[in-house]
């Protein structure tokens, strides 16, 4: 989640249990919020959702936060990213308390957004709510209506066709992909949409032979000394190596994961040896970590720890 320990964060120290009262003519006018009551689980319904509309609406209110109070819609696009991208941590590390707790986080963006459309674009809470209600109403006439539809995979299909009947004119294909995706998972669903209509590779063969055009392009470019073109040339190759897998089934940006945890926990051992054997890294007049210890020597490193985790992928 995003960082706010050196700002008044909205969604960790707003919610005041005990705040001193003010008194005006020896009435006392106390400023507390108070939380919704925790709730058995097997009765939850949901009813407590207003508390949070409630309480965004006191920070954003004239006594409320001055930090809330500034932000804009652009202001918290990195947030409403870095909230989510919390919440697929804690999906991939299987800890329900901690997604629990992230899921709070991404839906404090959601209300935030909603409070904020209120006050000058003409939209509030209820209205994101009602609106995905019929949406989702809309699209689930197997559900909701006498439709039948034999499988999941003849679900999707009727969705994406109501989908493109609620657009008055038809979108240009690649529309359909949000440009703010992070980079590996737009060019794969990029390469997905133009697959619909035939502009791919019969096989994953032609990908493949894509990516050793590709490297080739690289190695030229290089070579050149051009460092525009070595960019440009090095972005098509990573597209071709994002098709690649698309044609085989394996989602790019978890493979790209799933590696950089592998290479992090090889490194930890790294420099655990280090410390074991030379202390900690040189450090510079800064101190920061610089080299000093030799290439084979952390190679040696390197390979204990592979040699360490042998049901690991290489």
């Amino acid at each position: 989640m995003a960082d706010l320990s050196t700002i008044p964060p909205s969604g960790t120290a707003a919610v005041p249990e005990a705040s001193t009262p003010a008194r005006s003519g020896g009435a006392v006018s106390s400023r507390r919020f108070e939380l919704p009551p925790r709730t058995p689980l097997a009765e939850q319904t949901g009813h407590t959702l207003p508390s949070l509309v409630r309480l965004m609406q006191r920070l954003l209110g004239p006594d409320g936060c001055p930090w809330d109070r500034a932000q804009t819609f652009a202001s918290l696009r990195r947030y409403v990213l870095e909230e989510a991208c919390e919440v697929m941590d804690a999906i991939d590390k299987g800890e329900p308390s901690a997604l629990a707790d992230e899921l709070g986080d991404l839906l404090l963006q959601v209300i935030f957004l909603a409070e904020l459309g209120r006050s000058a674009h003409g939209f509030g809470p209820d209205d994101v709510v009602r609106g995905i209600c019929e949406k989702l109403v809309r699209r689930h006439p197997h559900v909701f209506e006498d439709v039948q539809l034999a499988d999941a995979e003849a679900v999707t299909r009727q969705w994406e066709v109501i989908k493109a009947k609620e657009r008055p004119t038809p979108r240009d294909l690649l529309d359909r992909v949000p440009r703010s995706l992070p980079a590996l998972e737009r060019a794969r669903r990029i390469g997905k949409e133009v697959e619909r209509v035939g502009f791919d590779w019969p096989d994953a063969s032609g990908s493949r032979a894509k990516v050793q055009e590709e490297l080739a392009e690289v190695d030229a470019a290089v070579a050149s000394g051009d460092p525009r073109e070595i960019e440009s040339e090095l972005g098509d190759l990573l597209f071709a190596v994002v098709n690649l897998s698309r044609h085989h089934g394996v989602d790019p940006s978890r493979a790209l994961q799933q590696t950089n945890e592998r290479f992090s926990r090889r490194f930890a051992h790294v420099e655990q040896r280090v410390r074991q054997d030379h202390g900690d890294w040189p450090r510079d007049a800064e101190a920061r970590p610089t080299q000093g210890i030799g290439l084979e020597q952390l190679d040696a490193y390197w390979n204990e720890a592979k040699a360490s985790s042998k049901t690991e992928a290489p």
